[in-house]
Order: C-alpha cells, then structure tokens, then sequence
C-alpha cells in the first residue's frame, strides 16, 4: 500500500464526524477523505470515493451500518471497522456486522461524545492494521447446523481440538463450531483475540448457535467431549496437568507473550502440546501477526496434526500464512472445509 490510508467516516452525529476526522488527520499516515450520516449515504460514498477503510456507526436514522456493511459487501467490499456504543448494551448487532463482512469492531465509550479521545490510539492502530484486510464480497454461507450425531470409534483418535483466531475470527470461527456434530467426542479450546466484555456474549451467541455446550474457562474446569471453552479476555488461558490420576484443567498463566498478551493463543497452544502431545489437533484461523505460530509447531513436533485456514476465505492471512510457510501448520484449508476434517480426524 503506498500513500495516506483513505478513510470514511460514517456516523449520524456531527458532533462524532468532526471529532473522528479530526482525530485521524493528525495521524500522517491517514487521510480523512470524506463523511456520511446514515448507512444509504454511505454507500453511496463508498462507491463514489473509494476509500481504503471505512469507520461506521451501527445506529443510524433510516439506514443503519448493517444496511450499509451488507450492501457496500455486495458491491465493492471495503474493510470496515465498527466503531459504536452499541456493544456496550447488544454485541448480538455487533456480531451480525462481522457475519455479514465488517472486519474489526470498536467500543465507543458509554458515556459522552469526546471521550472518543481516551481510545484515539486504539482508533489509529485498528484502521492502520485493516487497511490491508481482504472482505469477501458476501459472507461464507454456513452448510447449516450439526445436529446430526456422528458415528465415533470407541477409543478416539484424538484428545482435544484448540483453535486460534484474531481478525475476522469471530465469523470463521461460527462456521467451524457450527458444523461440528452434538456428540462431538473431544472437547474443544478457543483463544480469540478479543475485548473482554465481548468474550462472555461471543460464548453465549455459540452456544446458541450450535449443538455443543460452549462456554468461558474458568480455573479448575476440566474439559469434556462435546464442551466448547473459550478464553477469558483479560487473562492467557492454558491447560494444566493434574497429579497422578487427575485430569488435565483450566489453568492460567502469569507469563506476558509479546506476540498478543491476554489471551494469548500460544500460551493455550503450547500447554496443549504439552499436555495433550500426539493427541490434540491445532487449528489457526484469520488473523495479523505471529501468535499461535510457536504453539502450533510444538503440536505439531509433538505428533499432533495442525490446520491453517487458507488465503482466499481468510479476512487477514497472516497467523495461518506464517504458519504454513514454517512448517507450523501441516495443512491449509478454506474455513468451510475445516469443521468436517476435524470430525474425520476423530
């Protein structure tokens, strides 16, 4: 990408649009280069002044940002980042922008306009990081739901599955869990780069959504076939052997990971391959950096298998892409494939 990262602004408050665009434009790495006040004009502007990144509101009067995610998607996808206060009371539209394209999301603050200023650095870090994200036209369609039980050996092959996942993983990773039978014979471990306070709501939608009992890890919690657990936000969650006869918990680690710290995805991948060695199956989703590399090469040294998810229904390959090319990930597949491998596996 060469030049300023061209942005627009969509938001139905004035008083938001001046303040945004006057926050970004001290950043000479990007340039504001047009507004909009509902989700109609919006994508009008998206198609006129082709921008690099588009900042959108979900509230709007008329036409809110889902009208505008789901039609700019259709006709020109652009990397659109969710910048709102809905999150702070229903993440439930927050996830359906990410399902039908938004690439990031972020909270505005709860109470007053220009406090927009305290998260002016994280702001700046999200467009710069996105602008280099691929949307897909319209979303990767789910084959539907599993709720047909699936014939298992007696003794399964495998002990556990662990996922990674950063940008676009929240969509991906809905397509994963979805397409995974109710009887499912392993549990299943997730670290999502991800806000706190949206971790507990990300685990309730999944569960609503699938045949499998998905919640947030807890210490001591022991894993169980058919339980999906997801990584607590604001801690790096890790697997724990127990003493002799006991079974593998919920742990925590105090350790901070420079790749991405809390939670951080090699922390919980490199306490699988240790605890669960040949046994456990590592998957790396859509995402920017290097975690989750270490982890899924220590899985993989161990005698486990390790999945990627692929370039073209990535929003950011990067982890997976790093992944595959140092040896880390023994195979590449596009995200629809990836549920009905693991349940070969097994």
């Amino acid at each position: 990408m060469t030049g300023k990262i061209k942005i627009l602004v969509v938001d139905d408050s004035a008083f938001m649009r001046l303040l945004i665009t006057d926050l970004l434009s001290k950043d000479k790495e990007l340039e504001v280069i047009g507004s909009a006040s509902n989700g109609k004009e919006a994508v009008e502007k998206a198609l006129e002044l082709k921008p690099e990144v588009i900042l959108m509101d979900i509230n709007m009067d008329q036409y809110d940002g889902l009208y505008a995610v789901e039609h700019i998607m259709k006709a020109n996808p652009i990397p659109i980042v969710i910048l709102s206060s809905v999150g702070n009371s229903n993440l439930d539209v927050v996830f359906d922008a990410l399902r039908l394209g938004a690439v990031d999301y972020i909270n505005k603050p709860q109470k007053g306009g220009s406090k927009i200023r305290e998260i002016n650095a994280e702001i700046l870090a999200m467009v710069k990081r996105v602008a280099r994200a691929k949307p897909r036209p319209t979303p990767i369609e789910n084959d539907g739901l599993s709720k047909l039980p699936h014939t298992f050996d007696s003794v399964a092959r495998f002990n556990v599955i662990v996922i990674g996942a950063s940008t676009g993983g929240p969509s991906a990773l809905e397509k994963v869990i979805t397409s995974l039978p109710a009887n499912l014979n392993v549990p299943v471990l997730i670290c999502q780069h991800m806000p706190p306070n949206f971790i507990l709501s990300f685990a309730d939608r999944l569960d609503a959504l699938s045949s499998l009992k998905v919640v947030v890890g807890k210490r001591g919690m022991i894993p169980q076939p058919g339980m999906v657990i997801i990584a607590p936000g604001n801690a790096n969650m890790i697997m724990v052997k127990g003493g002799k006869g006991e079974k593998v918990k919920v742990g925590f680690s105090k350790e901070e990971y420079k790749e991405y710290n809390n939670p951080s995805i090699n922390a919980l991948m490199e306490s699988v391959a240790e605890c669960y060695g040949e046994k456990a199956i590592g998957v790396l989703l859509t995402g920017m950096g290097r975690d989750g590399v270490k982890g899924m090469k220590m899985i993989r040294n161990s005698g486990g298998i390790t999945i990627a998810q692929d370039e073209s229904s990535s929003i950011i390959y990067g982890m997976p892409k790093i992944a595959f090319e140092t040896g880390a990930a023994e195979k590449v597949m596009h995200i629809k494939e990836i549920g009905g491998y693991l349940v070969n596996c097994l």
